[in-house]
């Protein structure tokens, strides 16, 4: 996955060797994407390149983090029916999450999980209070509403997937990968309507939104809204000890 911010100095951990971990130990950032279809235009892997680039973009701007390989598949069950979306669930992705951190003792002093995907949201809220409960310090950033609203996208609460943001984001990101010859207009749905019945009822191309408007310069401003938006609340977020010599 190429790297969102060119020459920004980044430590990715799955390029370390072991001796080569920082001490103090530092925080880590995981990105937690999906593996699910977005619309007939986006790649498979969009929420994952997107959380990837938020992780990249915060460890560029605040010192003593590290990026860890992202986790690419999440709870995608409301994708089902549309090929290419592969899918953990909701409990097997919260007990990934657990074990996950829990083997990162030796590696972090902290974890930041950077969620591109809203469907990890449960798995997210119950592994964190799992693993805040047994001591550890873990931190979910994700994007939201107001944030995306703030960029400029247009009818931001109704720009659910493969709408007009996500479509800007890759055509920042990776523009070779979007097909804007394919991209259609979907419905809005509710989220009680999502979970009820899934996408491909709602949605045959998949797409909940409208990808109009969307443009590079669109994704390259949410972009740096979302990664200003992280940068702040890490930085005031206790399990942030601040610059660490190394």
């Amino acid at each position: 996955m190429p790297h969102p911010l060119p020459g920004a100095d980044v430590r990715e951990l799955g390029r370390l060797r072991w001796p080569e971990v920082p001490e103090p130990r530092p925080v880590v950032l995981l990105p937690l994407g999906s593996t699910e279809q977005h619309g007939p235009h986006l790649p498979l892997d969009t929420d994952t390149r997107i959380a990837v680039a938020v992780a990249h973009g915060v460890a560029a701007r605040l010192p003593g983090l590290v990026v860890a390989p992202p986790l690419a598949y999440g709870a995608s069950g409301e994708h089902a029916g549309f090929p290419g979306t592969l899918s953990l669930g909701t409990t097997a992705l919260t007990s990934v999450l657990i074990e996950l951190l829990r083997s990162a003792d030796d590696t972090a002093t902290s974890v930041v999980l950077v969620n591109g995907h809203g469907g990890n949201a449960a798995a997210l809220r119950a592994a964190t209070r799992r693993l805040t409960a047994e001591g550890r310090q873990v931190l979910t950033w994700a994007p939201r509403t107001a944030v995306v609203a703030r960029a400029g996208v247009s009818a931001a609460a109704a720009d659910l997937h493969a709408g007009q943001a996500e479509t800007s984001l890759l055509l920042h990101l990776a523009p070779d990968l979007v097909r804007l010859d394919a991209a259609v207009r979907g419905p809005s749905p509710s989220i009680g309507d999502l979970v009820r019945q899934g996408v491909r009822p709602l949605s045959p191309t998949g797409v909940l939104g409208d990808p109009t408007g969307a443009s590079a310069a669109l994704g390259a401003a949410l972009l740096a809204e979302f990664i200003d938006d992280a940068v702040r609340g890490i930085a005031a977020w206790p399990g942030y000890p601040g610059p660490l010599a190394w």
